[in-house]
């Protein structure tokens, strides 16, 4: 089945400096993969029996990688609802934990609330089996990562070099726009052929002039807003649509 994703902002490759967006743009989707992206006009019209998904007044950009994984999914521990006592992480809440599956459902619940952040990619290393179970069921992309002499492991820089996250210790957010510039967060690109891992984020402010803003947007366009994920895709599926 073929899916238009359309948006107000089509953000192919957010991380290119010249890269350009593509007002009123869609994102062709068969399957798993990514077939086609352009202006909405010219696709609906040469695609007429795709359903459309309209995203409205939105940012469709390449999903975000959050580069405290380790911490988030190893060390903090996510609550249930029934526990009543929040959603937050609780820091250290899985240190010294030998069970398993404990550990386990915690990571399921911080990758599920992860993906209501735009987060299509996360950032090991991931010691604990249940945890890599747990990454490889979730179709969130498992990134290789190193763990600093203060504890805080992720991918650092836009390419997905390895490096220490987090300045001080094993701290970091859900949400990676809450500490990256944008173009820093993103993962990948949004490109024919490629796997559709996407997201699509409310507008925080738009570049009235290409180029022109604090350099988080390559080639003009629109700024996601941090919190602001309205959908994430991960291999052509919506895995989660805000309320």
């Amino acid at each position: 089945m073929l899916t238009l994703h359309r948006a107000a902002f089509v953000l192919p490759d957010p991380a290119g400096p010249t890269a350009p967006s593509i007002a009123d743009g869609a994102v062709l989707v068969r399957g798993e993969s990514v077939e086609a992206v352009g202006p909405y006009g010219e696709l609906a019209a040469a695609h007429p029996g795709a359903r459309v998904r309209d995203w409205g007044a939105a940012v469709l950009a390449p999903g975000l990688r959050n580069p405290y994984g380790h911490w988030l999914l190893e060390r903090a521990y996510h609550p249930d609802p029934r526990e009543e006592v929040g959603v937050e992480p609780v820091a250290d809440g899985l240190a010294g934990s030998t069970d398993e599956t404990r550990c386990g459902a915690s990571a399921r619940r911080g990758l599920q609330r992860m993906l209501g952040y735009g987060v299509t990619a996360v950032a090991g290393p991931f010691e604990r089996a249940s945890v890599r179970t747990a990454v490889a069921r979730s179709g969130v992309v498992g990134l290789p990562g190193v763990v600093g002499a203060a504890g805080a492991a992720g991918v650092s820089g836009a390419s997905g070099e390895l490096g220490c996250a987090g300045p001080a210790g094993p701290v970091g957010p859900l949400d990676p726009l809450a500490v990256l510039p944008f173009r820093e967060a993103v993962y990948g690109r949004v490109a024919a052929g490629g796997r559709a891992d996407f997201a699509v984020f409310a507008v925080f402010a738009v570049l009235a002039t290409e180029g022109v803003g604090d350099g988080s947007v390559g080639g003009g366009g629109a700024v996601p807003a941090p919190g602001g994920c309205l959908a994430t895709v991960l291999g052509g599926r919506l895995v989660y649509r805000r309320r």
